[in-house]
């Protein structure tokens, strides 16, 4: 090999020969290697199980690599995405995005850690990288429509131009600093003038647009994903859509923008779609970004978002092990707000320093005498040593993190990883970093005072309203100031349990400013203030929690939003106040925890020698506390229904797995075992398909095998009958009955064999014999989302072997087809309501959309038992692939599957019962309309109704009619 690596390579690593290591050279076959190459990759493939993934799966594509020019092979990884982009297929585009992405990645990763490219040439290939991508799918998308007669475009051989879309590129993906595992921040735009055919409405039109470029990037396949996308720095992203009319954007800067907004748009830029029309926004927005006066004021403003980082976990003080080398003390993010500041007060009269890049800036910022040269280049460097060891934290396994590792070992390891000879040579580089930055930010900010809420009078004391602070609630939102003012006087006169001592009323005062100003923020600020104080009448006491979000800002905004959309989890929170503190975890905003993960922490507080009634309450905190999680990610908008719906299941299967076997554990303590004996308990419907909400239940089957035994073997020995009936009523009860702590689940066995009438354990022989002889239709229905989630013994793979054979037996189709239609039809006459909004029962609903996709496994199963998938969108998605739907079929109930799933998800978290658009509150409203991807209600129940006709029109056709 010849290649730039050669002669390139500036990092030294020590000889590693791990199996992963040895079989990568193997597959290279070439002894002859650069030594230094050599170790620097062993060190890779050793150090990172994600980059050792992908030489292993890439290994010509290395050859490739380590024997060219890496410049040149950053424009053929270009080239390749537009390629893709050319596709009519949109799988194929999906795919041919993520292959080249992770080309790149394995490109870019290894000129990285061998020093063959500098942190500022990695970070901008990066960048091109992320813009290639995005523009490839963009240009997909407007073809695509353009192809279908949805838009017109001019030039098919430059699509993006002049169609009227375009994607600003905010922070690191705007300034061509983006880190190895970035998500990119996007602002996206649209002229309503745009050249869309026929009548379509702009907005709705760019909405749905925007969710398949998102769909596109950011959905995780077996290809892996492209990049994960966040849209949450448009204007006011809580009130407005996903994508926004040039002309509302720049009112909104011009009339409503705040200083963090205008620190964020410096490094804007845009990056794909109508790039010219991009352009003319930014030139609008110069005189709102750079003030011709020298900006002092706006300096406060930075500063109170990086108090609000410092009151979070994981800022903490300046150390090493666990320490976030973006968000802590000493981190980039203080690099990055030092020059942002000094950009915002200068930027207005000297243009030398209105530029994107953070070293670009430091040296300009020196050069105009704003900081010192030796600021600047200690700076530098420690940006250099920050962002070199962020992208090392990321390339191990591919995730947003900018945490070092927590334990020495991890640290060690890590040390060679990132190039230093020991782990004592990386601790005290990076303490000094830390130390460097930490001591130019606090002299920046010295004399930065606590930022004033300028709200006006706020006087609460008396018994007669002030005008001044009525005058000051109407301009913050409020209508029936009046009333507000005598109910906050009640607060202050300890009406009460929350607001009766001298200590929480304190507080709360204090907490008052904020307060206000973040309900007035939810859409609808008398029905979120009337929340709240439903809210606090529910504690049974208040210091705890004022001083929790006196002490950490960001909560009052997360719970503001949920009393002002979600009255149902405010009123879960006022009965288990202590459950906001899980939002105070480091990552709690980050990817969901995996099983494993869950696992682990469900071990730590519930060791399996923990006795039953103890752990029943542990449980229940365990479970609220992880199931507030999945609510307010999926409340936020973090998580799609899909990951929510996974997110809950892993949840109920780790609880049950704990309890499953601490309930067998006390029953063998009080009767002794089953010699041979084993148990397993089986999920049905929602958990058992993981699509369940933040209000399912669990539907459960327990089966058992004893073996040859017939009583248990303890001093107080029971018939086998016995025992697995008692085991599994004490598994009901510790699942379902209330505690100190409440209760965990509800729980319905009635999907077991015989049903309610059986016994409520079923023997293997049992469950073998019925599935096979005697389960009617409806019940083989239920059975393609049983999946085993815990298992004592050696049982599972018996009854695995029992629910295949039973889907895949040979039926009857059309006799199949008309039990479903009749049983469909009998559900339609029995059920009261066909209303609008009634999701899950309706005519063409997500029982229709359930239905067919049942119909499908029993009658094509027995030829094809690759079909049998648990999760409804994971089955429709293979019956696409597999051609047992029309495509445009196919794609109405896959569309339709996420929309109903989507809108469950939020309305089964938010409200209780039926929701009623016109009795909802405004700001769950626009949360409703915001998940269907539509402007307002009135365009989505136009989309629920298209939804319902194109469903029904499906049912017919392949199973009957059930709805006359």
């Amino acid at each position: 090999m010849n290649g730039i690596f050669q002669t390139r390579v500036t990092k030294t690593y020590p000889s590693i020969d791990s199996p992963e290591a040895v079989r990568f050279w193997a597959d290279v076959s070439d002894t002859k290697i650069f030594e230094p190459v050599r170790h620097a990759v062993s060190t890779i493939v050793t150090a990172s199980p994600y980059l050792s993934g992908l030489l292993l799966e890439h290994v010509e594509f290395a050859r490739h690599i380590l024997e060219g020019k890496p410049e040149i092979i950053v424009e053929e990884l270009i080239t390749e995405f537009a390629s893709v982009s050319l596709q009519e297929d949109e799988q194929l585009v999906r795919t041919g995005l993520r292959k080249a992405k992770a080309k790149s990645a394995l490109l870019i990763a290894l000129c990285d850690v061998m020093g063959v490219w500098s942190v500022a040439e990695a970070t901008r290939a990066l960048t091109r990288i992320a813009d290639a991508a995005l523009q490839a799918a963009v240009n997909f998308l407007l073809l695509d429509n353009h192809r279908n007669g949805r838009m017109q475009i001019a030039d098919v051989n430059n699509p993006a131009k002049g169609c009227g879309y375009v994607v600003l590129a905010m922070g690191k993906h705007g300034a061509f600093e983006l880190n190895y595992s970035s998500d990119i921040d996007l602002i996206i735009l649209y002229d309503p003038d745009a050249p869309i055919a026929g009548t379509a409405d702009p907005s709705t039109f760019f909405v749905r647009f925007t969710r398949s470029l998102v769909s596109i990037l950011q959905d995780v396949t077996e290809h892996g994903y492209v990049h994960r996308v966040d849209l949450r720095l448009r204007p006011d992203p809580r009130a407005t859509q996903v994508a926004i009319s040039i002309e509302a954007a720049a009112t909104y800067y011009e009339n409503l923008g705040q200083n963090w907004e205008r620190a964020a748009m410096i490094k804007a830029r845009p990056a794909a779609g109508d790039l010219a029309l991009g352009e003319e926004f930014m030139d609008r927005l110069v005189p709102y970004v750079w003030r011709r006066y020298l900006d002092y004021a706006a300096i406060a403003d930075v500063q109170s978002l990086k108090r609000q980082i410092h009151a979070t976990k994981g800022h903490g003080e300046i150390a090493v092990l666990g320490h976030n080398l973006k968000l802590g003390r000493g981190g980039i993010r203080e690099i990055e707000f030092f020059v942002q500041t000094q950009q915002l007060i200068a930027g207005g009269r000297n243009k030398t320093l209105r530029g994107r890049g953070t070293i670009e800036m430091l040296t300009a910022l020196a050069q105009a005498g704003w900081i010192t040269r030796e600021a600047a280049g200690e700076l530098t460097e420690a940006y250099d040593v920050l962002r070199m060891l962020e992208h090392r934290v990321q390339m191990i396994a591919d995730q947003q993190d900018h945490c070092v590792p927590t334990t020495e070992a991890a640290f060690a390891r890590f040390a060679l990883f990132a190039g230093f000879p020991t782990a004592e040579a990386l601790r005290t580089k990076l303490l000094a970093t830390l130390t460097t930055v930490q001591q130019h930010y606090e002299a920046l900010f010295a004399d930065a005072g606590e930022l004033a809420i300028e709200s006006g009078s706020l006087v609460f004391t008396g018994g007669e309203d002030d005008p001044e602070t009525l005058e000051t609630l109407s301009r913050l939102g409020f209508k029936d100031t009046a009333e507000i003012a005598a109910i906050i006087r009640g607060w202050h006169f300890g009406r009460y349990n929350a607001t009766r001592t001298k200590r929480s009323r304190e507080l709360l005062t204090e907490l008052m400013p904020k307060l206000l100003t973040a309900l007035a923020a939810t859409g609808d600020a008398d029905q979120a203030f009337l929340a709240f104080d439903r809210f606090i009448q529910g504690l049974p006491a208040g210091v705890q929690l004022f001083s929790m979000i006196k002490a950490n800002a960001h909560l009052l905004d997360l719970l503001s939003k949920i009393l002002g959309s979600a009255p149902r989890l405010a009123q879960q929170l006022s009965r288990q106040p202590r459950t906001l503190e899980v939002v105070l975890e480091r990552g709690f905003f980050g990817p969901l925890p995996q099983l494993q993960d869950l696992v682990a922490n469900l071990d730590a507080m519930i060791p399996d020698t923990t006795p039953l009634e103890e752990a029943m309450d542990r449980a229940r905190i365990f479970g609220r506390e992880q199931l507030f999680r999945v609510g307010v990610r999926t409340l936020s908008e973090t998580v799609s229904a899909g990951e929510a719906g996974v997110g809950y299941a892993n949840v109920a299967d780790i609880l049950l797995q704990k309890l499953h076997r601490l309930v067998a554990s006390d029953l063998e303590q009080r009767h002794g075992r089953i010699a041979g004996g084993s148990s397993a308990i089986i999920a049905m419907g929602k958990l058992g398909g993981q699509e369940m909400t933040a209000t399912s239940d669990l539907d459960l089957i327990v089966v058992y095998d004893h073996g040859e035994a017939d009583m248990s073997d303890g001093n107080r020995p029971i018939s086998v009958q016995q025992y697995f009936a008692r085991s599994t009523q004490r598994l009901i009860s510790a699942i379902a009955a209330p505690t100190a702590e409440g209760t965990l689940y509800d729980v319905d066995m009635r999907l077991r064999p015989s049903g309610s009438q059986g016994p409520v354990a079923v023997s293997l022989a049992s469950f073998k014999s019925y599935q096979r002889e005697s389960a009617w239709t409806w019940e083989k229905m239920a059975l393609t989302r049983a999946r085993v989630i815990s298992c004592i013994g050696g049982i599972e793979l018996d009854i695995v072997a029992a629910i295949e054979d039973s889907l895949t037996a040979s039926r009857e189709s059309a006799a199949t087809l008309h039990d479903i239609c009749d049983m469909r039809a009998l559900m339609l006459k029995e059920q009261k309501s066909t209303a609008l909004w009634d999701l899950k029962r309706k005519p063409g609903g997500l029982v229709d959309i359930e239905f067919i996709a049942q119909a499908l496994q029993l009658t094509h199963a027995p030829d094809n038992p690759s079909l049998l998938q648990t999760n409804t969108g994971a089955f429709l998605n293979a019956a696409r692939n597999a051609n047992l739907l029309a495509p445009e079929d196919a794609k109405t109930l896959i569309d339709g599957w996420e929309l109903y799933s989507r809108l469950t998800q939020l309305l089964r978290l938010c409200v209780d019962g039926a929701y009623d658009p016109k009795l909802g509150a405004p700001g769950l409203n626009q949360l409703v309309a915001g998940a269907a991807a539509m402007p307002d209600i009135g365009s989505t129940e136009t989309t629920l109704a298209d939804t319902a006709a194109g469903v029904i029109a499906i049912f017919k056709k392949n199973i009957g009619n059930p709805y006359s």
